[in-house]
């Protein structure tokens, strides 16, 4: 067996599993769930109908791992339309069976492990992809904490020189999971002049840009490359999906943009890899890029839902409405630390909270590793808020009597 898999850490919901094992949740109440980031919202029917539709036609023979070029177009047409970039459909795109897998894969198109000290750089906490694409691409980790002070931006001025020096890779998530953080332009032009000067690759994951509570929508990778003045996307990609988009993550579709010289070895990997996409799901994906109403209703779903939820929670947990993507990422009451021996307050809290309540939220310290001496997600907790709203009123209101009668 390949080594690198036994340098994998447990996955966050395999360690709640284990956090959970032996609690027995109150009888009262039926469960809530907001650990997991899976869209609760419908899926759009046109979606569905336009895979149905492709079913008859779409499934007799292989696709090609490009893509058909009407995918390729719609995805370019978005691009367009909600970045103001321009982008050729047949050299800087490419159709990916979501930006899960897409994320890993490329890592190791990316990765020499044969140059020493090859290092992959992303913020902490983070999305547990990140890490795995480094241990089993033959890189060494090395994480980045965010500021709680200035709304969770990644500190990347604590990254040494010695470290930019032997980056590869550099993955940024923005709107962030958990923290829901967005980068700025002046963020940007920092992270290009490193690798400019250092020559690594930024692969910028954005699969929560379309739901935000500000009026202006995120800022992307590529639109601030332009912004910037670098339209030939010199070491940028950037991911994005239809799973938060479009309430559609079974669907395991989206696409990656940006540099041609790093799509055309990405697409060759691919070939090898096995990463077309079925033919029926790029007919619905083309239904998908193509309609912004089913979007600006999802997005205004989510609204409502955080309106409500915000004054619920915010009395008794240190929480925020977060710049986008539908997590609060919350403080917990100091009384939770030193609670259960052996036990992070953010742990304690996720315990008793299902044990009294029966409502589950992710303990913090799972998503981030310790550096320097500090897990920066200790005391936190994630809670997603998928469900539809009355769902997530009612666990708001369950985890406020929580803390209450905890505190």
């Amino acid at each position: 067996m390949n080594p690198l898999l036994a340098r994998l850490q447990p996955y966050p919901f395999e360690r709640l599993r284990k956090l959970f094992a032996d609690v027995t949740p109150h009888p009262a109440h039926t469960p809530i769930s907001l650990g997991i980031g899976e869209p609760k919202h419908a899926t759009p029917t046109f979606l569905k109908q336009a895979l149905a539709a492709a079913l008859d036609t779409g499934l007799a023979g292989y696709p090609a791992t490009a893509g058909e070029p009407a995918l390729r177009e719609a995805c370019a047409g978005w691009l367009q339309r909600r970045y103001g970039v321009t982008v050729n459909p047949a050299t800087q795109v490419l159709p990916v069976n979501g930006s899960r897998e897409a994320l890993f894969s490329f890592a190791q198109t990316v990765l020499d492990p044969t140059r020493p000290g090859a290092t992959l750089v992303f913020p902490n906490p983070f999305y547990q992809i990140y890490e795995g694409a480094a241990l089993l691409g033959g890189a060494e980790p090395h994480y980045v904490a965010s500021d709680p002070a200035r709304n969770f931006a990644v500190d990347w001025d604590s990254v040494p020189d010695a470290v930019w020096a032997r980056t590869q890779l550099l993955f940024v998530c923005s709107p962030g999971n958990p923290t829901g953080a967005v980068m700025p332009l002046a963020e940007w032009a920092k992270l290009f002049d490193l690798s400019d000067r250092h020559g690594f690759v930024i692969a910028s994951d954005e699969c929560y840009s379309e739901i935000y509570f500000r009026d202006e929508p995120p800022l992307g990778g590529l639109e601030a490359a332009v912004q910037l003045g670098r339209t030939d996307f010199k070491n940028l990609l950037m991911f994005t999906s239809l799973s938060k988009r479009s309430n559609a993550p079974g669907l395991r579709s989206g696409f990656v943009a940006g540099d041609a010289q790093l799509i055309k070895p990405f697409l060759l990997y691919r070939t090898y890899h096995g990463g077309a996409m079925s033919p029926a799901v790029q007919a619905a994906s083309v239904a998908a890029w193509d309609d912004e109403a089913h979007v600006v209703d999802n997005r205004r779903q989510y609204r409502e839902k955080f309106a409500q939820v915000m004054p619920v929670l915010a009395p008794v947990l240190d929480v925020a409405l977060p710049d986008a993507a539908f997590y609060l990422w919350a403080g917990v009451p100091e009384v939770f630390a030193n609670r259960v021996p052996g036990l992070s307050a953010d742990e304690a809290f996720a315990r008793e909270l299902l044990a009294q309540y029966n409502v589950t939220v992710l303990p913090g310290s799972y998503l981030a590793r310790e550096a320097g001496g500090t897990n920066p997600g200790r005391g936190r907790v994630r809670m997603a808020l998928v469900a539809e709203t009355a769902e997530c009123l009612e666990a708001a209101g369950r985890i406020h009597a929580f803390v209450f009668h905890n505190d």
